[in-house]
Parts: C-alpha cells; sequence; structure tokens
C-alpha cells in the first residue's frame, strides 16, 4: 500500500510568513507629518506603508495585510472619520486597529465620533513619541501572536486532513487482501470435513467479517470528515423491510438477546436504504454490547406523521451521565469494558453522521433504567 504524499502545507490566505516584517498604515495628507510618524516607528521588523489621502489608503489596503493604521482625521476629499466607516465595511479591513491622529483642540464629540467609526484610540498632536511607540507595539504584538496562532491552526488542519486521508487511502487497501483471507477461509471450510478444520474457519470468517466491518467505519469516517458528510444515493425506500431484513441477516442468530420490531403507518421515503439499514444496524448493535444483558431490545417505527418518520430503538441499561453528553463522538466507547469483539467506538458517530445527511434528527434519553434512541427522519 503506498500512502498519500503529503501535501505542501502552505501559508493560510492572510498571513505573513514567519519572520516577514509586519505593516503599519500611516495616512496624512501632509508629507511632512508622514515622515515625522515614519522616524518614530521606523524598525527593522517593520514596513511602514504611507497613504496622503483616503483613496489612496483604500487602494493600498487591497494588496497588503496590515497590523496598525494610524490616520489623521483632518484630510481634503474624505477625512479620517469616513475612511475608518469605509474600512469597517470591508470583511478585509473591518478588524484592523485604527488609531486617530489630530492636530485640532479636545472635542469631545469628535472623540466619540472617532470611537463609534471603529477607533481603538485617539491621539494628539504633538504627539508624544513614548505614549504613540508603546501603544503601536502592543497592537504589533497582538498581531504577531494572531499571525502565530493562525500558522498553528493551519498547520494542525492540514495535518489532521493528510491523516484522514492516509486513512482513507489505508482502508481501501486493506479491503482486497482481507477479502482474500475470508475467501480462502470459506474454501476451507467447504474442502475439510474434520471439526477443527470447520472451527478455525468460522473463526477467520467471523474475524474477517469483524475487520471488514471495522474498515468500513474507518472509511465512513474519512468520507465524513474530508467530503462534509456521509454521501447518500436516495431512492424510494420502505424503512420496516430495511429494518426487517437488516434485524434477520445480523442479528437473527443471537436469540438471548431478543430483538423485537414494531411497525407502525406508512414507512416509506426517499432515503438512502443502505445507510439507514447501517445506522440500525449500528444502533441495535450498540445496545446489544452496551444494554442490560438478556434485556429485550425494540425497534419502533411510526409513519404515522405525512412529513417524517420517527424510528426508536430502546434497549434495558443506562447510559451514565458523564457519557451522555458525548456520546455521538467518535472513538467514544459505552460504560462496558472493551473486549475483542468491540469496533473502534465509531458506531453511533456514523449513526449521527447518516441521520444528519438525511437532513434527519437524533437524540438520545437514559433514565430510570432504560435507554432509547430516537431518530427523526423527513421522507
Amino acid at each position: 500500500m503506498t500512502p498519500p504524499s503529503n501535501p505542501s502545507i502552505d501559508q493560510p490566505p492572510g498571513v505573513e510568513p514567519e519572520g516577514e516584517r509586519i505593516k503599519c498604515l500611516l495616512v496624512d495628507d501632509l508629507e511632512e507629518n508622514l515622515l515625522a510618524l515614519s522616524a518614530l516607528l521606523k524598525r527593522d521588523n517593520l514596513e511602514l506603508i504611507t497613504a496622503r489621502s483616503g483613496p489612496q489608503a483604500l487602494e493600498l489596503l487591497l494588496v497588503h495585510d496590515v497590523a496598525l493604521a494610524l490616520i489623521d482625521v483632518q484630510m481634503p476629499e474624505m477625512d479620517g472619520f469616513e475612511l475608518a466607516e469605509l474600512m469597517r465595511g470591508s470583511e478585509r479591513t473591518r478588524h484592523i486597529p485604527l488609531i486617530f491622529v489630530t492636530a485640532s483642540g479636545r472635542d469631545e464629540q469628535r472623540m466619540f465620533r472617532g470611537y463609534e467609526s471603529g477607533a481603538v484610540d485617539y491621539l494628539y498632536k504633538p504627539i508624544e513619541p513614548r505614549i504613540l511607540i508603546n501603544k503601536a507595539e502592543v497592537f504589533f504584538q497582538l498581531y504577531r501572536q494572531k499571525q502565530q496562532l493562525a500558522r498553528e491552526l493551519h498547520i494542525r488542519t492540514e495535518t489532521l486532513r493528510f491523516n484522514e486521508m492516509f486513512v482513507a487511502t489505508l482502508g481501501h487497501d486493506l479491503r482486497s487482501p482481507l477479502a482474500a483471507i475470508v475467501n480462502y477461509a470459506e474454501l476451507l471450510d467447504k474442502l475439510h470435513d474434520t471439526e477443527p478444520a470447520h472451527k478455525a474457519a468460522r473463526r477467520i470468517i467471523a474475524s474477517g467479517t469483524r475487520m471488514s466491518r471495522m474498515i468500513d467505519d474507518l472509511l465512513d469516517l474519512a468520507r465524513a470528515r474530508l467530503a462534509g458528510g456521509i454521501p447518500l444515493t436516495r431512492e424510494k425506500a420502505d424503512l420496516g423491510e430495511i429494518a426487517g431484513r437488516v434485524l434477520d441477516e445480523r442479528f437473527g442468530a443471537v436469540p438471548e438477546r431478543a430483538v423485537r420490531i414494531e411497525r407502525h403507518g406508512d414507512l416509506t421515503g426517499y432515503w438512502d436504504g443502505s445507510r439507514l439499514g447501517q445506522a440500525i444496524a449500528n444502533l441495535v448493535g450498540n445496545a446489544q454490547q452496551h444494554g442490560a444483558e438478556n434485556g429485550e431490545i425494540i425497534v419502533a417505527l411510526d409513519g404515522g406523521n405525512r412529513d417524517h418518520v420517527n424510528f426508536r430503538v430502546a434497549n434495558a441499561g443506562q447510559i451514565p451521565p458523564e457519557l451522555l453528553a458525548h456520546i455521538f463522538d467518535p472513538f467514544r466507547r459505552g460504560s462496558r469494558e472493551a473486549g475483542p469483539a468491540d469496533g473502534l467506538g465509531l458506531g453511533l458517530y456514523i449513526v449521527q453522521q447518516i441521520v444528519a445527511a438525511h437532513r434527519g434528527k437524533i437524540e438520545v434519553q437514559s433514565d430510570a433504567g432504560r435507554t432509547a434512541f430516537s431518530v427523526r427522519l423527513p421522507r
């Protein structure tokens, strides 16, 4: 088996490569003011971008991601307040911190207008250099931390995607040798008449079948993660027939754990019958594995509503409260200790994904010694 090649982990959009200089935008209609601000803020790890007007600043913001913008309030054509409002109206620039700089006297009304337009601070000329440098450094540091978090999230997301692609490839490639093992075991069972040979063949077939289901679960997990949900092939189907067939095939040979099916009303709809059969099998299998021993399992199908069908799988036994909130999480197991015949803990997660793909809803209730999984399935 050849695993998928590891995709190159590029920089996420809008995130500067690690070690690159961050950028600060200075906007003032007077060249001498821009020179003075540039001299105060200049440092090796900072790139200063200057604009002489609001429209020029907007053009620069289309191609540059900046950590901070220092904007003069009084400018011709477009003043600082108007520029700030336009920046706040764009998804690309609405989160940029803005500091207004003004030479006018202290006017509370203008200051309030500045904060309302999105400013984080308001500085008056002549500017105290240490105040400007310290305030700017706070926002530069916050920007660096934000960029670092974005890089780490991107790397982890890509790593997770690669791992899921690997699991999908592994599961797909394991199917062929596993099918060969099961086929040879069935042939061994037919060709040899001795009881030891029959016993060994049956064990190999049972183990191979269990492994096949685990592989199917892994593939469904990968599909749900990578494709945004489990894909469906819809056609007209009868849920009563689906449930009856699944219970006969999968659970008819376990008489000590009785499974009773109840049908009511019209149980037809446009669904993926194979997936719904898988969901019912997983719920009943979960009840058998984690429910009270020797207790009856009830599968109740109700088609009394014209818009949807309800089905419920109930059994004796109660789920501990600490597990109930995470019951549909992948790789979670029930309260009973896992044994060699257990799966991967994906059964209920896959049920939830199948129901979600059908735009349905699943709920679990566990109290008074009874547990029931209830599904509402739009027709």
